[in-house]
């Protein structure tokens, strides 16, 4: 009987264990399904929803497919679209005239290159530079005045005329007088280096606003189109204004919705916890149940079990134990080995 009660035990608890597994896992189950549905329900509430709108400038209507957001088309207004069309319609008389302008520009060039080579030809090296370009100038006008003076007196007879050790007087006088102008263009050369430096710097100037002028027509001449071009951009955006207020409203909807979704996911999930830990706590409980049923059962085995030991030793007859039961029985009631023959139980 003994045998019977604990296998019976055993038995039970074993199942009950097992309800208690089953219970735990599908309390588990449900507590991950609960929270796969709240981050559905935040991820939806989340979407990006923008709105269609219409103002003076135009109309804008996002498209959807599948709930999904898979476009956007926006309408200028009538008005819109005529200042539109006319402004299309002088764009080419705008290119043209630039490209006329540019045209023009070799024209600046050359006449730019010119103003550089005669700066060029004004800007002298060095100031000896400078003083032997005006002796060179002086050279015809002194060789005729030298032999208009030789005819003059070789003429009256005065060739051979010498006075002390100067020679010849006209000829003295003369070349006194060309060194004395000499000396007047070495002393004045650092000023006439200077001036022809400055006439040299303004034609350089002249020359680099003969460019600019060229590049300032052509700047001129596409600031129409320039001008028209960004006013029909600000006619564009003009009638793009309700879609960029739509998707404004739209991020806007998007970010509440996000916020409504995650304290709805956060009290889904401390619901499905709170749902699992009582699950939980129930499975425990029939767990623990099962276990003390298959406890009893074993404790009652081991009470008969015993029994018979002890009346075995007083002598009482009893269902003898075999070998391998005494020693099960000794390791179940853990006290193997403690029976002492000498000292007998009373």
């Amino acid at each position: 009987m003994g045998i019977e009660a604990a296998v019976a035990g055993a038995v039970i608890g074993g199942v009950m264990q097992n309800r208690a597994a089953s219970k735990q896992a599908a309390a588990m189950n449900q507590q991950a399904a609960a929270q796969q549905e709240a981050a559905r329900l935040a991820a939806e509430e989340a979407r990006f929803r923008p709105v269609g709108i219409t103002t003076r400038f135009g109309s804008a209507t996002p498209q959807f497919d599948q709930g999904r957001l898979s476009g956007y088309t926006y309408q200028a207004s009538p008005e819109v679209s005529a200042l539109q069309q006319q402004l299309s319609r002088i764009y080419g008389g705008s290119l043209e005239q630039a490209e006329r302008a540019a045209g023009y520009q070799p024209q600046f060039e050359q006449a730019a290159q010119g103003l550089f080579g005669l700066g060029q030809q004004y800007m002298p090296q060095s100031k000896e530079q400078l003083v032997a370009e005006q002796m060179a100038l002086l050279r015809p006008y002194d060789i005729e005045e030298e032999q208009r003076l030789a005819a003059g007196v070789f003429g009256r007879g005065r060739g051979g005329l010498s006075v002390g050790a100067g020679g010849q007087p006209e000829l003295q006088a003369l070349a006194e007088a060309r060194a004395r102008r000499n000396a007047q263009i070495a002393a004045s050369a650092p000023e006439m280096l200077a001036s022809r430096a400055g006439q040299a710097a303004n034609m350089y100037t002249q020359a680099a606003g003969l460019l600019g002028s060229g590049y300032g027509t052509q700047t001129a001449a596409l600031a129409p189109f320039q001008s028209q071009f960004q006013t029909q951009q600000g006619l564009e955006q003009a009638a793009q204004g309700p879609m960029n207020i739509g998707t404004s409203l739209g991020a806007q909807q998007s970010t509440a919705g996000a916020v409504a979704g995650q304290i709805q996911q956060s009290g889904a999930n401390a619901a499905a916890q709170l749902q699992s830990q009582a699950a939980q706590a129930k499975a425990a409980g029939l767990a623990g149940m099962g276990a003390g049923i298959a406890g009893l059962g074993q404790q009652y085995y081991q009470q008969q079990q015993y029994g018979q030991y002890l009346d075995a030793l007083k002598g009482t007859p009893a269902a003898p134990m075999s070998p391998t039961q005494l020693s099960q029985f000794q390791q179940g009631m853990g006290i193997g080995g403690f029976y002492n023959p000498q000292q007998p139980i009373v």
